[in-house]
């Protein structure tokens, strides 16, 4: 439709242009003050969320999260092909937990906090070459089930280091069908895993920039493409110092995205002052691209965005033996 190549460099063209039909988005109590607010489907007054722990009530979350959007696509649960879906926790039990609730087939990803974005891709992939028809891609997180994992149990009250990011409690996700309406997915571009050597696990910016430099810079090589052509270029969750950077890594290599860069780590909360470096977690840029971006295109704000979502591949295990930290990031295309 338009579109010759179906590959090139390590970005994919949808030919047949999957299509984002419906969206939906949970926001934790924190969350619900900031930009996010008013355009979440449902906002959180207690993170526990009914549940006797924050585990279960991050998997809840995801699980509310997938059934709004069907719902919202005028579906059941027998219409759906596949879902893709993925969290940060160990064996990413958040998701398939979740899809003890769901008849449909069941494909994890994990990506760490660039989930969303890699869902999206693959969800887009299958749509496009006619193996499924209708296929959600989801993801989400909680801010206490990820300290507890990656950091220190919250009741030693540890002190958070000016670096740090915020993991955002909030689960997010779309449906994408062959439909001929909605926001088109038109190319995806495949991230490479970045390491720059740092180690500071708190520093989740300046580990995952390098990466969301990479990819956007693969992404106009191959589709010939400048940042001028994107209303937005929405990268995942590197926070306040991790878009300085990804703005500086760009410059470098001759691209100017300062224009027209948002990162959702940055804009989530509404005092950044308050939360250091801002947002980060798998449920950031699922919360902010399925409630806020998605709405703007919808209105007609926004007509072609650059979705970059990024991810910081190391566990608990790799940092306590000294591994610095590789990072990833995985792009896709939306126009309206």
């Amino acid at each position: 439709m338009g579109i010759k190549q179906v590959k090139k460099g390590n970005t994919v063209f949808f030919n047949n242009t999957p299509r984002i039909t419906s969206y939906a988005a949970i926001c934790g109590s924190k969350e619900k003050t900031g930009v996010i607010g008013a355009f979440a489907d449902v906002a959180l007054d207690d993170d526990m969320y009914g549940e006797s722990t924050y585990e279960k009530a991050e998997c809840k979350m995801l699980s509310d999260a997938i059934s709004l959007v069907i719902e919202k696509g005028g579906l059941k649960q027998q219409d759906i092909d596949v879902m893709l879906s993925g969290d940060l926790l160990n064996q990413i039990i958040s998701a398939s937990f979740a899809a003890r609730d769901y008849l449909f087939p069941f494909l994890g990803v994990y990506s760490a906090c660039s989930t969303m974005s890699e869902s999206i891709m693959l969800a887009a992939m299958m749509v496009n070459a006619g193996y499924v028809k209708r296929a959600v891609a989801a993801t989400g997180s909680h801010f206490a089930s990820a300290e507890r994992q990656y950091r220190y149990p919250l009741e030693l009250g540890c002190t958070r280091p000016p670096q740090a990011q915020w993991t955002v409690t909030g689960a997010g996700g779309c449906l994408i069908t062959d439909a001929k309406e909605g926001i088109r997915i038109t190319s995806a571009t495949m991230g490479r895993v970045c390491d720059y050597g740092v180690t500071d696990v708190n520093n989740m910016g300046a580990a995952m920039a390098p990466a969301a430099a990479d990819t956007i810079m693969q992404h106009f090589i191959d589709t010939g493409t400048s940042p001028t052509d994107y209303d937005m270029i929405l990268t995942g969750d590197l926070g306040a110092l991790g878009s300085r950077i990804v703005k500086d890594l760009s410059w470098e290599k001759g691209y100017d995205i300062s224009k027209n860069h948002v990162d959702c780590g940055e804009i989530i909360y509404k005092v950044i002052e308050n939360e250091f470096q801002g947002g980060s977690g798998a449920g950031c840029s699922a919360v902010v691209l399925n409630s806020y971006v998605l709405s703007k295109m919808q209105s007609g704000l926004y007509k072609r965005i650059l979705f970059a979502a990024t991810g910081a591949l190391l566990s608990t295990v790799s940092s306590g033996q000294g591994e610095s930290i590789p990072a990833i990031s995985h792009a896709v295309e939306l126009e309206y």
